[in-house]
């Protein structure tokens, strides 16, 4: 059945530097058909299934290119003591480490699905899923091929942290890592990423993880930059990575880099705000040419958010971005940042993943944060909400 979307008040397209008004979109067997002025619209002798928008608005639906939502387990202790003024550091990951390997699959597949329901629900139509919370060989293969069930977009992290077991011995988990993990968990997954950061992994580390994915043929992507300046940016860089996430603490070397590469930034607002770390300056990063994504990061220990808008509306409050800005990064970067260019764009041939607000404007996501704005999605053409 073709569906055409009609009335609508708002449409942001990515394909254009102005979002139409009073326009349609036609979707046929999961991609996007037709675009235009509703006036314009195409007629079916016969016949489609007509949506009237009613003046609201319409945007792609959000690619969140960043989450950890396979785990077990709770850490709202531990977000507690941080509100009181505890200090965040990457150890806290440890602590779900046990409750996800003691998880059975059914345990973890219904937490990773439940999450999934709420961000569609939020208008997310397409998630990345990173494991790291089992940190031995036989949990990290659980935890990508559950991942895998429900995305192509799965990302290999075995280098999150250095497991309890194997303190103050980085080098041997590492070859663990490039290792036997890596053969059990490479054909579930599309990518490697690595944690380089002061208390996780040192650079020469990191490069040996990227590289051996590479090796396998995985793409790499960085967590840098988070707790303190250092080398994973240029890193990320050097090796060609789609993304380096989190860039908290960034020098003017590493914002020129970026500018000057093809590796996009993935901002992830909700660790800000849940660790009170300083605000990521976006709007000099984009000044500057930097190619900037958002995604929430959703995981127990540092953002447990699911939710774009609110992402959004606090890169907007906060960040410096316009909520133009904001929204593309939370769709288009999102893509860019997982090297896709069939989502996070509504234009012919590209897939219909489309999200219908319950307001006259995209504007209205930073405006009415902590609303529920979504009114209806539309993942390949089927709506799902």
């Amino acid at each position: 059945m073709r569906t055409m979307i009609t009335n609508i008040g708002e449409l942001t397209t990515n394909d254009s530097s102005e979002p139409l008004t009073d326009a349609a979109v036609l979707i046929d067997r999961g991609r996007i058909e037709w675009v235009g002025a509703a006036d314009d619209a195409p007629s079916d002798p016969e016949g489609y299934e007509e949506v009237d928008a009613a003046g609201r608005a319409v945007i792609p639906g959000f690619v969140d290119s960043h989450s950890h939502i396979v785990f077990g387990g709770d850490r709202a202790e531990e977000f507690e003591a941080r509100m009181a003024g505890q200090k965040y550091a990457a150890g806290g990951i440890r602590s779900t480490v046990a409750a996800t390997r003691s998880a059975s699959d059914d345990e973890l597949r219904a937490r990773l699905r439940g999450l999934l329901d709420e961000m569609l629900a939020q208008g997310t139509t397409t998630v990345e899923i990173k494991s790291g919370y089992g940190l031995d060989v036989a949990t990290e293969e659980r935890l990508v091929r559950l991942a895998a069930e429900v995305t192509p977009e799965v990302t290999f992290l075995g280098a999150h942290v250095v497991p309890a077991e194997y303190a103050d011995r980085g080098d041997e988990y590492v070859d663990v890592v490039v290792g036997e993990m890596l053969d059990a968990c490479a054909p579930h997954v599309k990518w490697i990423d690595v944690f380089c950061e002061t208390g996780a992994f040192t650079v020469p580390q990191s490069r040996r993880v990227l590289e051996a994915g590479i090796a396998r043929g995985l793409q790499p992507r960085v967590h840098a930059s988070q707790l303190g300046r250092g080398e994973g940016v240029q890193l990320a860089i050097e090796l060609g990575a789609a993304s380096v996430d989190h860039g908290t603490y960034l020098t003017d070397a590493d914002v020129a880099a970026l500018a000057a590469s093809d590796t996009v930034l993935t901002l992830l607002p909700g660790v800000e705000f849940s660790t009170r770390q300083p605000y990521p300056d976006a709007r000099a990063l984009i000044d500057a040419g930097v190619t900037v994504a958002l995604a929430c990061d959703t995981n127990p220990g540092s953002s447990f958010t699911s939710s774009m808008a609110f992402c959004i509306a606090v890169a907007v409050r906060d960040m410096g971005m316009t909520t133009a800005e904001a929204v593309w990064a939370a769709t288009a970067g999102g893509a860019r940042a997982l090297r896709r260019d069939d989502i996070g764009v509504i234009a012919p041939g590209k897939r219909a993943d489309l999200v219908l607000l319950d307001a006259p404007s995209r504007v209205h996501l930073a405006y009415r944060p902590g609303v529920p704005l979504i009114r209806h999605v539309w993942k390949d053409g089927a709506r799902v909400r």
